[in-house]
């Protein structure tokens, strides 16, 4: 794992981008107006790459190393530290005008998430945090909620498009809803982990989501004091996560 140097170094980096970034996505207009494509369920917008342009530039310049993003896929070999970007998730919310959608950034070592900032930038909520140092929401501690049964907790989940829709997978996914106390699906899984980091939601869990969702927040949740798992093959594959206070699975 990288020193606490590095680290902090990092979350400087990413704090930067995130905000340049949700700036121009509050601003709009311009390149940051349309609907480049919509095909099934996916939709992508011209301000999904307007952002992604932003924060390739702040992160190239502060703290250089391949970056994997959602629009442009690599920009260099991945090598052992690498950036892991999801310029707007939640792109059919922020085309709507829904307010639950973010800016991710994940430094990821080795394959796992260790330094995460996520921004919503709509109600200017700017989550960072990275294992070993600590999380913050707009630079106050934050920590996971202390719930120990589902009866008691929230859990946050969703509907990945890359996931099987069929009535009998459906239905599975849905059987284990009757556990908690109150399941949410906000369209967002960045937005949903940092919920979970801040102790609003105790646990997320989504099959077959795109590891540039979750890794920013899947490391906001371990640096709060939670934990994750994130089952796949490869980081530009879909995967499974869980993520937790610590207190509510076995991962």
């Amino acid at each position: 794992m990288a020193d606490l140097a590095e680290l902090r170094a990092v979350l400087v980096a990413a704090e930067d981008a995130a905000r340049a970034a949700g700036q121009a996505l509050r601003d709009g207009g311009g390149d940051f107006e349309g609907v480049e494509r919509s095909e099934g369920r996916d939709i992508k917008l011209n301000a999904d790459r307007a952002a992604e342009r932003i924060i390739i530039d702040r992160l190239t310049a502060l703290v250089p190393a391949p970056i994997l993003s959602e629009e442009t896929g690599w920009t260099a070999a991945a090598g052992d530290k690498v950036w892991v970007v999801d310029p707007l998730d939640g792109s059919a919310n922020y085309n709507r005008d829904i307010a639950l959608c973010s800016v991710s950034i994940a430094w990821v070592e080795n394959g796992r998430p260790v330094a995460g900032v996520i921004y919503e930038f709509l109600s200017e909520r700017l989550y960072s945090g990275a294992v070993g140092l600590g999380a913050w929401l707009n630079g106050k501690p934050m920590s996971v909620a202390d719930h120990t049964r589902t009866e008691d907790s929230i859990l946050f989940t969703g509907l990945a498009i890359n996931r099987d829709f069929s009535a009998q997978a459906l239905g599975d996914f849905a059987a284990g809803f009757a556990r908690w106390k109150k399941v949410r699906m906000i369209g967002s899984a960045a937005t949903s982990l940092a919920y979970v980091a801040r102790g609003a939601a105790d646990a997320y869990f989504e099959d077959s989501i795109m590891f540039w969702d979750v890794a920013a927040g899947c490391a906001l949740v371990e640096a709060a004091g939670g934990r994750f798992s994130i089952a796949g093959d490869s980081m530009d594959m879909p995967v499974c996560v869980h993520a937790d206070n610590g207190k509510l699975w076995t991962l």
